[in-house]
């Protein structure tokens, strides 16, 4: 059965969307900016904090529903500068066990809701029920 859920912890979307949809194979979580935490506008512009402090919050919302990034098998990121891929791996890198790194596409997008410089999405697998 597929759940559509909005995380209490994070400001209600201001689109038509979920922060998260669960079904019985995959969990799938929007994308996710410091504009969505409550600690995250004092990171605004740092590639390195931006990334660090949404990829906490993308695998505390992942426990939530029993997962953990272990189980991500895909992730779309989205920077304001291209320049800046190396920064954001720098980072991103120390989240997943080396060699078992998710499907990814990275694209530079300039307008990011809220200013911050690094969106994430991901998707990823549910434990057999």
């Amino acid at each position: 059965m597929t759940q559509f859920i909005n995380d209490p912890t994070l400001p209600k979307p201001g689109f038509p969307g979920s922060h998260m949809v669960v079904d019985d194979h995959y969990m799938f979580i929007s994308g996710l900016t410091v504009d969505d935490l409550s600690n995250g506008s004092a990171s605004r512009g740092d590639v390195k904090e931006e990334t660090r402090l949404v990829m906490r919050e993308l695998a505390r919302m992942l426990e939530q529903e029993g997962g953990s990034l272990a189980d991500v098998v895909r992730v779309d990121v989205h920077l304001t500068d291209l320049k800046q891929i190396n920064a954001l791996d720098s980072i991103y890198a120390e989240f997943f066990e080396p060699g078992r790194y998710p499907a990814r596409t990275c694209t530079e997008s300039p307008h990011i809701c809220g200013g911050s410089t690094v969106e994430i999405t991901l998707m990823a697998q549910r434990a057999k029920q």
